[in-house]
């Protein structure tokens, strides 16, 4: 019920700021005094839900996070673990020239760690119970690296910025291609019929989904990027075991559900639709690219 509630919650901000963007922007209809399309319009009414949608999600991307992943904060070390985290947190960040973020755990049995936060200096980085049970020091503070690795190099904003523009040209050209049929195939004049919505809905699911392999190449370049970041703030080393005690993790039965794990996905080693479909590349070629560029 959280997550519904979330959701209906985001989708409602959106409509409110997009609509209240395009007033102030004086863009009303898209269609001109004869029935055409105003393609500029189009274009700005586009762009203004696009990226509404976009940036609203990462300025709550913290919040969204420790909400659905119920990611305890540490303030205060309690225990000797607790500090260890926050000193190696504070000791990465310092060496990769941002403000510390905030340093979470989340009670989850499968070895994860994320990162979000709408710029660098306001970031939060969070571990999974299981990851500070499991994996040494090293292996956590390569994995730590690889997070803060994300938030040095800006990720979340490229990604809500690459996210923006897919959704502004999904939009744009599903209205086109709804509008077209509305007049060419269905020979509506006036106004847009039932046609114009039911092509443009159908034209959005198809380029949402083709537009997808665009972001998905995004987010696969930004993790080679993260591997390496990690293996320059902690160690080469320690990096490469981080990333083959993950494997080995996956390879067990169960061990790790075919589902988006921040750091790493069981997605062994994927080819064709599949692979331009993943959002992280296959851990062999992972650590392969960073033994390469270490030895």
């Amino acid at each position: 019920m959280l997550r519904i509630g979330l959701f209906l919650l985001t989708n409602l901000a959106i409509i409110v700021v997009a609509s209240i963007t395009l007033n102030l922007l004086g863009v009303g209809s898209y269609l001109d005094a004869k029935g055409g399309l105003n393609l500029t319009n189009l274009l700005i009414f586009c762009a203004v839900f696009g990226f509404t949608g976009s940036f609203i999600s990462l300025f709550i991307s913290k919040w969204m996070a420790k909400k659905t992943t119920g990611t305890e904060l540490i303030t205060q070390a309690r225990n000797a673990e607790e500090h260890w985290l926050l000193e190696t947190v504070k000791e990465l960040s310092d060496k990769a020239g941002i403000k510390m973020p905030e340093v979470g755990v989340f009670p989850a049995q499968q070895a994860n760690a994320f990162a979000t936060g709408w710029n660098k200096n306001d970031a939060l980085v969070a571990v999974s119970a299981g990851l500070l049970q499991r994996y040494s020091k090293e292996e956590v503070r390569a994995i730590l690296g690889h997070e803060i690795g994300h938030v040095a190099n800006g990720d979340m904003v490229t990604l809500a910025l690459v996210q923006g523009v897919v959704n502004t040209f999904v939009m744009f050209f599903a209205r086109i291609i709804g509008h077209l049929v509305d007049r060419v195939i269905l020979k509506n004049e006036e106004g847009h019929g039932i046609g114009y919505y039911i092509s443009t809905f159908v034209a959005e699911i198809i380029l949402a989904f083709l537009a997808q392999v665009i972001v998905m190449w995004f987010s696969r370049r930004r993790e080679y990027r993260a591997d390496e970041a990690g293996a320059r703030l902690a160690s080469p080393a320690g990096m490469v075991a981080a990333l083959e005690h993950l494997k080995a993790e996956t390879e067990v039965p169960n061990q790790m559900p075919d589902a988006l794990v921040a750091f790493g996905i069981n997605q062994g080693m994927r080819s064709g639709l599949q692979a331009m479909f993943s959002s992280h590349p296959p851990l062999d070629e992972r650590i392969q690219a960073l033994k390469e560029q270490f030895r």
